[in-house]
């Protein structure tokens, strides 16, 4: 059983979300967002930054998020949730996977992180740069999305797992999203699996 050592609205909804499309069994592990415990000892034995998710899986620890993602994948999948390696279409899989953290999600975690350690005074010049760049990512996904139901078209894939939980701090930054964006995001939150991870990360 996969161990997802967790906070709330932090990047292992990624695998929790992956593990309830694909039926995995994994146990959520609470983890206190303290700065005391994030620096503790005990806490950065398992992740050097002090940050969170962790996952383990008997021996293994990672703390990736993507990682984790594609590690499931490759484990527990059988194929499913992702195009066959080596096509045009896996290739576009990768990019808008790696889209979503890289690109996408950096600009929305600048906000978080400067608001932490700058307060409000220095926030918001920063924060309106980083809304700018957040808008940019989110106008190519508007793009990615014309006609299509999913990132892949009509198939959802770990690719709309990684994206979802990127849009997902977009959408509370920016409630009002552009009409591809809108649809994808009901889209994906109506999948029961989806609605499982938002009640298994609350406890």
């Amino acid at each position: 059983m996969l161990e997802v050592f967790h906070a709330p609205n932090t990047r292992g909804f990624r695998l929790i979300w992956l593990c309830e499309e694909l039926g995995i069994a994994y146990n959520v592990t609470p983890i206190d967002m303290a700065p005391a415990f994030r620096a503790s000892d005990e806490w950065r034995a398992l992740r050097p930054t002090g940050k969170v998710p962790v996952m383990r899986d008997g021996d293994l620890v990672i703390y990736e998020s993507c990682a984790m993602v594609q590690y499931a994948l490759a484990k527990f999948g059988d194929g499913r949730l992702e195009p066959t390696p080596g096509t045009p279409e896996h290739a576009t899989y990768l990019q808008w996977c790696w889209f979503s953290e890289a690109t996408f999600s950096r600009p929305l975690g600048e906000i978080v992180n400067h608001g932490r350690v700058f307060g409000d005074d220095a926030q918001a010049t920063i924060t309106d740069e980083m809304k700018g760049r957040a808008d940019v990512c989110a106008d190519a996904v508007e793009q990615g999305l014309e006609g299509n139901t999913y990132l892949m078209g009509e198939t959802f894939t770990a690719a709309d797992v990684m994206m979802g939980y990127t849009v997902m701090l977009y959408a509370r930054l920016r409630p009002e999203l552009t009409p591809n964006l809108a649809r994808y995001w009901g889209n994906l939150q109506a999948r029961p699996a989806f609605q499982a991870t938002k009640g298994a990360e609350q406890g």
